[in-house]
């Protein structure tokens, strides 16, 4: 069986800058409330004219670029998104034609912000079973969309943006050394969408909370890992209090964790693959790092990683 990593990453963050305080003037709240309760300062808006697929698709070639192979390279494209351009077809088919990856078979699959694991997972078991050599994965969504901007519970936490990786077989030891996923349909109610986002923060803050610690946990005793040789954890971003529960349970300095919720605010799928990008671009996850990822979404769903990071 191969090893699974990532060979290449990228990202592409929206221009628009939307402050707390601007907010204020929309909607009832303060910059320091919402800065108090989830560590979100700001948060990046997609124009107008800028949709899933053009996020995905300039994430994507960055990726590529990273991993030195070219678009007809590509065995396959998954896209996680629970906000695609259209119902069909899927952002993974149209940024397969603009990429140029004439060979890549092409799927969306939808975990909500757990989404982008879900889909590394996926490519994971096509590299070990030599099915497939290169696989990009695309964490990609525009919630501006489908977000409620007069509702002050939800109108706070949300932004735009897309992070990719490319997925390929790597060195032994290196890549993908545990994983972990799970759903439970009967929390459906407590996250979803009807035609705006619908969230019951309190439930959602209680499930979060347990499960990122447990996943995370649980990943690292399926790696055979000790929580004293992770190097670096990038939790979902969706609010500093459950990420710092997270971090907490490992028992790892503020330092070792990844923190853009601040900038970027909660962009689902895309916020591990972001947030992952600047960690390498930072120097603080180097070669043979062992990097916990970790998330939890709306289904509700939730996963874990354990990778060590390089070719």
């Amino acid at each position: 069986m191969k090893n699974a990593g990532i060979i290449g990453i990228g990202r592409y963050i929206p221009e628009k800058v939307v402050t707390n305080v601007d907010l204020e003037k929309i909607v009832d709240t303060t910059d320091e409330w919402v800065r108090s309760r989830t560590g979100i300062e700001e948060r990046r808006i997609a124009a107008d004219d800028i949709d899933s697929s053009d996020m995905a698709y300039s994430a994507a070639k960055e990726a590529l670029a990273d991993a030195n192979i070219k678009p007809e390279e590509l065995d396959m494209i998954l896209v996680a998104t629970v906000t695609p351009d259209h119902p069909f077809p899927s952002v993974a088919c149209l940024i397969q034609d603009r990429l140029g990856a004439k060979n890549a078979v092409a799927m969306d699959l939808s975990a909500a912000c757990t989404g982008f694991i879900y889909g590394m997972i996926t490519a994971q078991q096509y590299i070990q079973t030599g099915t497939y050599k290169n696989i990009l994965v695309v964490g990609v969504e525009k919630l501006s969309k489908i977000t409620d901007w007069e509702d002050r519970n939800t109108a706070v936490l949300f932004g735009d943006g897309a992070g990719a990786a490319v997925i390929s077989p790597v060195s032994e030891g290196k890549g993908i050394l545990a994983f972990e996923l799970g759903s439970d349909g009967s929390g459906a109610k407590h996250l979803y969408q009807d035609k705006h986002i619908v969230m019951n923060g309190r439930e959602v803050f209680k499930f979060a909370v347990r499960q990122m610690g447990e996943s995370a946990i649980n990943v690292i005793e399926k790696a055979g890992l000790t929580k004293e040789e992770v190097d670096y954890l990038i939790p979902h971003q969706a609010n500093i209090r459950i990420m710092e529960a997270s971090r907490q349970r490992l028992e790892l300095p503020i330092e070792k964790m990844a923190v853009t919720v601040n900038k970027y605010g909660n962009t689902s799928s895309s916020s591990i693959p972001i947030a992952l990008v600047e960690g390498v671009e930072s120097g603080k996850i180097k070669e043979d790092d062992v990097v916990i990822l970790v998330g939890f979404g709306g289904g509700l769903t939730w996963g874990a990683i354990a990778l060590r990071w390089g070719k």
